[in-house]
């Protein structure tokens, strides 16, 4: 339906497929959330149910960057123009990436960065904690050598991880499924990252160990309520990925691990 009014439907067909997009990054914020004269859906309504990809991402405008902020909590993009008023649906997966610094050098022993650690500061400077809050996983991901190049493939390969995650969604599926049938709700949630306020606290409360890791982190790290809660959807969903039905305190530094919201400088 949002293709359909986006003008995005080929020969009229119903797509079959999760979207994928992976906007430039000079896109506008009209381009993004939606607008023009029609106020048409913009790319994270036209991600709605699938994935949106933004490489590069200090190199988006402060403007677009802040503009994901509301469709990334709420799961909505709501348009407003002088002569429309339109909320369209915005869920999406939000992936990102991104350099440490400008010249992309920084803690590379070969080619150092000639004004670290400034540059990697300033860089980082243009995406803002609230949004960084938002995001639920950060991961250095280090330079790949000539020789890593050369290594035999992994043990575990993208079908056998792909089966790992579907095993977990279903998971996640029956288990909102179940409490739905018990707790009628008009809220539909089918995965974790839809879960929360109290439904969150049921099904992911970590035991004795993970709760005073927990109450520790979130002092030391100074987590906002919404950094707290996300740790608990991803330490919920961990535990799903090992077919666990308790969150344990592993799975809670797992999470916590992934909540450093800037690279090393």
């Amino acid at each position: 339906m949002i293709a359909s009014i986006a003008g995005q439907l080929g020969d009229g067909r119903l797509r079959r497929r999760r979207p994928f997009r992976n906007p430039h990054h000079s896109s506008s914020m009209a381009a993004m959330i939606g607008g023009g004269s029609r106020a048409r859906p913009g790319e994270v309504s036209l991600a709605h149910g699938g994935v949106l990809f933004l490489d590069e991402l200090p190199e988006c405008s402060r403007q677009v960057l802040e503009s994901l902020r509301q469709p990334i909590e709420s799961g909505r993009a709501v348009v407003a123009r002088a002569n429309a008023h339109v909320t369209y649906p915005a869920r999406f997966q939000f992936i990102s990436a991104m350099n440490p610094c400008r010249c992309g050098h920084l803690g590379d022993g070969e080619l150092a960065c000639s004004r670290a650690p400034r540059c990697a500061e300033d860089y980082q400077r243009k995406l803002s904690g609230p949004l960084l809050d938002r995001i639920d996983m950060h991961i250095q991901v280090p330079n790949v050598s000539a020789a890593d190049l050369d290594l035999p493939p992994a043990s575990e390969g993208s079908a056998e991880v792909a089966a790992r995650i579907a095993r977990a969604r279903d998971r996640q599926r029956e288990r909102y499924e179940s409490r739905a049938r018990e707790q009628p709700t008009e809220n539909i949630v089918r995965l974790n990252a839809h879960a929360d306020g109290k439904l969150l606290e049921a099904v992911a409360t970590p035991d004795d160990g993970g709760r005073d890791l927990l109450r520790q982190a979130t002092e030391r790290m100074h987590l906002s309520a919404r950094g707290y809660h996300r740790v608990l959807r991803v330490a919920r969903t961990l535990a799903d990925l090992e077919s666990s039905e308790t969150v344990h305190r592993v799975h809670v530094a797992e999470a916590l691990s992934y909540r450093r919201l800037r690279t090393a400088v």
